[in-house]
């Protein structure tokens, strides 16, 4: 399978990815939790059906020290019992942020107020604007068709 567009053959794409990835390097340096932003990043990208990114988030989160039970029940979070109420409070804001269409409201008052119960500001901005940048990702790569398999853990880090 090849993808539709080269994004690294094109120089828009090479200007705007340069900052594109620069934002995913600051967010990675964030003071949210590191297993959290490999919990999200893979759910927001399991909604999308973001075959890169799964295979990314999924490998990336194993080469930290991620479990392989809990990485294969992220698209099962919530009858799982291997989450804690941070975590379940940070996938259940990334999936009402990512399905914004399917909920008039968008994000609701009470999940909102679950997540601020366990993280601070600067937490709760780097959460909000990784769910809006893996949505941004997956829609980059589900339109150009990326493949997967091939990701080497940390290769555009």
């Amino acid at each position: 399978m090849d993808a539709r567009l080269n994004y690294f053959a094109s120089p828009t794409a090479g200007k705007v990815l340069k900052h594109f990835m620069s934002a995913g390097k600051a967010l990675k340096n964030s003071p949210l939790p590191t297993a959290t932003q490999e919990l999200v990043a893979l759910r927001v990208s399991q909604i999308n059906g973001c075959a890169a990114c799964i295979d990314m988030h999924t490998k990336d989160a194993a080469a930290v020290g991620e479990t392989s039970v809990r990485l294969n029940l992220v698209a099962a979070w919530r009858e799982a019992t291997v989450f804690t109420e941070a975590e379940r409070a940070a996938l259940e804001l990334a999936e009402q942020g990512t399905r914004i269409a399917d909920g008039a409201g968008g994000v609701s008052d009470e999940v909102w107020a679950r997540a601020t119960e366990h993280y601070d500001e600067e937490q709760l901005t780097a959460l909000v604007v990784l769910i809006s940048f893996m949505n941004t990702a997956n829609r980059l790569n589900v339109i150009a068709q990326q493949p997967a398999g091939d990701y080497e853990p940390g290769q555009f880090h």
